[in-house]
């Protein structure tokens, strides 16, 4: 089974981090709020990788 993939990305307009989930097909199936630096922003993706297997939606 292929897995999804996380890109992290600075967004020009407020310069903040940002990640994105993106599923094999390319959609985009999570997003999040900004951070102010990158070690915050891949903190976030830890979190979710950590965390997402327990959500129970």
């Amino acid at each position: 089974m292929s897995k999804g993939k996380f890109e992290v990305f600075v967004s020009s307009r407020n310069s903040q981090y940002y990640f994105r989930l993106k599923a094999v097909s390319g959609e985009i199936i999570l997003g999040n709020e900004g951070y102010v630096s990158k070690q915050g922003c891949l903190n976030g993706v830890a979190s979710v990788r950590t965390n997402a297997p327990y959500d129970s939606c």
